[in-house]
């Protein structure tokens, strides 16, 4: 393993909370947008925020294809439930968030000094299991990376996960073993159907310390 590091990397210092609410306590799932295109910047600017976050043996195995031509949004578009098309065609991008199937395949290049890592993935089971948990994980990462850079987000599962996959992986030699999981409309959202803050469980209802 390489040398551990001798200086703390970060503090110990709690964020402003102005910083706090655009990232979780102000936040909305958006469920319009503006016409305002995302630069190609800023959506890597969101991936090179996102692939930070932790995950298991840091296999990283979500994958993100950023559908933004209105080609790309015709194809995506027989594939999502009525409630979700037209959001979802106004949205500047959608992201189809992905889990690789075969993501053990890189963790001798994500784990460098522990490269038979790889193992603990390839069972079926654990496969599966660690593939979703983890890129779940990261598709949160993504939300807040995007809300982080000034960009609005709403996540959904309404679709065809199959639909998806054939339409943009099973023909793609570097992307047939992509499965969709989520899509996560970004843009610049507006108050046309934005609701107002819903309950969420007290600690109490939710959590515990022992």
């Amino acid at each position: 393993m390489s040398a551990e590091l001798t200086t703390k990397p970060t503090g110990n210092t709690a964020i402003d909370a102005s910083v706090i609410a655009q990232l979780f306590t102000e936040a909305r799932t958006y469920n319009d947008f503006d016409a305002r295109p995302i630069p190609e910047e800023t959506l890597r600017g969101i991936y090179d925020i996102l692939k930070m976050g932790p995950t298991s043996a840091n296999s990283s195995p979500a994958r993100f294809m950023f559908v933004q031509s209105a080609d790309a949004k015709a194809r995506l578009k027989p594939h999502l439930s009525e409630g979700n098309t037209d959001k979802t065609m106004k949205a500047p991008v959608t992201v189809i968030l992905a889990w690789d199937s075969k993501f053990y395949d890189k963790v001798p290049q994500l784990m460098p000094h522990n490269p038979g890592a790889r193992e603990w993935f390839t069972a079926p089971e654990s496969t599966l299991s660690n593939g979703k948990r983890n890129a779940v994980l990261q598709a949160a990462y993504l939300i807040l990376a995007a809300r982080a850079l000034g960009v609005d987000s709403g996540a959904m599962t309404g679709f065809d996960p199959a639909g998806v996959d054939a339409e943009f992986f099973a023909n793609d030699p570097e992307r047939t073993n992509w499965k969709s999981d989520i899509l996560i409309n970004l843009g610049y959202g507006t108050t046309t159907n934005l609701f107002p803050r819903l309950p969420r469980l007290d600690f109490d209802e939710a959590a515990s310390i022992i």
